[in-house]
């Protein structure tokens, strides 16, 4: 029987193993490999005995569809202005004091985030956060992975706190005998302990661990060191610019771009601007510095040599140009373009200044240059354009003009709450309950509560639609079908009698330890997702080798996958934090895998003593 079974599983782990390439090279994005995954699991079905009906039910699944509920259900609360109004009375609790700072982060996003989709509380708090790190005087990088992290760490208080704790109620359904998933607060009260013990891990030895890669001081030009790559000029009384527009100067000299023109007081943003230049205009101007002499020489220009440009050269002229940092986000439809084909000059009036992508900072040939879920973008923009960018999610604003104002204004004026916001929460709260009474399936909860915010006006059709992340329910959607194949074909038999062999040498908690640290692991490199669908078969069919408790070896699965701290690609609030962080590769390492070892032990003690093994 087993013979026969070997050439299905050996196409199931071939598929799996060039999954999990894709992932980790992202050669392709991660939710066109899972589609990929679904043809070639039909293709191959002779082996695989998967499907098109199978290979496309991870669209029906109830997971797949909660999961998309959910994020239209934040995006509910989110309108409501609830969160951007606590950013404001944070500023006001921190008071300029660093400790307090990270106290009121981490305290604060972490239960936000256990009914919350945790995405866009990481998404309002960067700015947030790095403005209070500017008033407290302290580097953003000591603030902003504390805040992914909580927010992880608040994903395991309830089951819609994050998708992974969905997938896996839906697979306790599938797979366990009895079970009719996960109820809504079941696991809260262990969740609750690696919550408390997360954040008193970020306020002791996370504190100490995490690096100021961003100086207290620095500002945006110093940061991307683009010193050499800003310049004054001067346009002389004989230079062929007299007369000409802004824009005829740019088209002529495409690597050098004017960003601001100013003739005495008086100051104008250069991108796409068909004023006249007149002589003694003086031009700020981005470019290489060979770039850039090219251009001084063409235009018979002056460069004003002892002059630096700052960020002030934009915030104290009277134009509508600012400097900004902009995170691309997963999801953006600029992701897999070339700066160039985004259309950001031509469209937005933003030009792309300089790079961050880990420790790579690109100033040069920015044109060409594909952009990357995590990219980190300094920008010259417009106050308009960053209303643009942060309603659509385009890209996420780290550092708008509204948020540097907070502290001069009240807070109903920065941060006003819609009039709709108690029918919002209560509509969230009333979801929860439902769900936690068993009153109704979680996923008819869901979509009963979007249903209920579209009727009251809290959220619009077109805003609850624009809410979903949609390459990651194509991910959710694609993978799915994958974890039946290695299901179906005995592929997960094979993995857990690995996973079953341990027990040889360990006790049945050591047995459980192991597989929430291989978990834990494979999660932080092939994303979480992937990782409970592809090691939630193993881990119940090796319990159930055992003898042991199907429902704790999910568990240990499940929080294993929630809680992925070692790399910046394991998590996607990771990614929203690592460019605006400054942050290398190997600091989520130091910082997050004592974290990931901790709540290992942690989470196989508290499962081992809450459901028995």
């Amino acid at each position: 029987m087993f013979l026969s079974q070997v050439p299905g599983i050996a196409v199931v782990f071939l598929l799996i193993l060039g999954t999990l390439l894709a992932f980790l090279t992202e050669v392709v994005p991660n939710d066109v490999t899972a589609i990929a995954v679904m043809a070639s699991l039909v293709v191959l079905e002779p082996w695989t005995g998967v499907g098109a009906r199978e290979a496309i039910s991870g669209f029906a699944n109830p997971a797949t569809v909660t999961i998309i509920a959910m994020y239209m259900l934040s995006a509910g609360i989110q309108g409501t202005g609830i969160v951007e109004r606590l950013g404001v009375h944070l500023a006001d609790f921190t008071a300029g004091k660093r400790y307090r700072a990270l106290v009121a982060t981490v305290c604060t996003t972490g239960p936000i985030a256990g009914f919350v989709n945790n995405t866009p509380v990481v998404a309002v708090f960067v700015p947030m956060v790095t403005t209070l790190a500017e008033e407290s005087k302290l580097s953003p990088s000591k603030l902003l992975l504390p805040l992914s992290y909580a927010a992880i760490l608040g994903g395991t208080l309830t089951l819609i706190g994050t998708s992974t704790n969905i997938l896996a109620s839906d697979f306790a359904r599938i797979l366990i005998d009895g079970r009719d998933g996960i109820g809504m607060f079941e696991f809260t009260g262990l969740g609750a302990v690696l919550l408390l013990v997360g954040l008193a891990y970020l306020l002791t030895v996370g504190w100490w661990l995490t690096p100021a890669r961003i100086p207290v001081d620095a500002d945006a030009v110093s940061e991307f060191d683009l010193e050499d790559h800003l310049a004054f000029m001067r346009v002389r009384p004989d230079s062929p610019a007299v007369g000409r527009p802004v824009d005829a100067l740019d088209a002529e000299h495409p690597d050098v771009r004017v960003l601001q023109v100013r003739r005495g007081e008086e100051a104008y943003a250069g991108p796409g601007s068909d004023h006249r230049l007149e002589a003694d205009d003086v031009l700020v101007v981005h470019g290489s510095l060979q770039a850039v002499n090219r251009f001084r020489e063409a235009a018979h220009l002056s460069q004003r040599v002892r002059e630096s440009v700052t960020d002030e050269t934009f915030e104290a002229a009277a134009t509508d140009g600012t400097l900004a940092r902009a995170v691309v986000p997963e999801g953006s439809r600029y992701l897999g373009e070339s700066i160039a084909e985004t259309g950001l000059e031509e469209y937005h009036r933003t030009t792309v200044l300089a790079l961050r992508r880990g420790g790579e900072l690109v100033r040069e040939g920015l044109a060409d240059e594909t952009l990357r879920t995590g990219d980190l973008l300094l920008v010259r923009t417009t106050p308009a354009s960053i209303r643009y960018f942060t309603d659509t999610g385009e890209l996420l604003v780290a550092d708008d003009d509204a948020i540097d104002r907070m502290a001069d204004a009240e807070p109903a004026e920065v941060a006003p709450v819609s009039s709709k916001a108690p029918v919002a929460v209560g509509i969230l709260a009333g979801v929860v309950s439902l769900a936690a009474l068993d009153a109704l399936p979680v996923v008819i909860a869901a979509l009963a509560g979007v249903v209920a915010m579209v009727l009251t006006g809290c959220l619009r059709t077109v805003d609850a639609y624009d809410a979903v992340s949609w390459n990651v329910v194509f991910l959710l959607a694609g993978v799915i079908p994958l974890g039946l194949a290695l299901e179906e074909t005995g592929g997960a038999a094979v993995v857990s009698a690995f996973v079953v062999a341990t027990s040889d040498v360990l006790p049945l908690v050591g047995v459980l330890f192991v597989l929430y640290v291989v978990s834990g692991a494979l999660a932080s490199v092939i994303t979480p997702v992937a990782t409970v669908v592809l090691m939630i078969p193993v881990g119940v069919d090796a319990a159930a080798r055992l003898g042991a408790n199907e429902f704790a070896f999910l568990l240990a699965v499940m929080f294993a996958s929630a809680t992925s701290f070692m790399t910046p690609v394991g998590y996607q609030t990771n990614l929203m934090v690592y460019g605006p962080g400054g942050y290398e590769f190997s600091d989520f390492l130091r910082v997050g895998g004592p974290l990931q070892l901790l709540l290992a032990v942690v989470a196989t003690v508290g499962i081992t003593v809450g459901w028995g093994l």
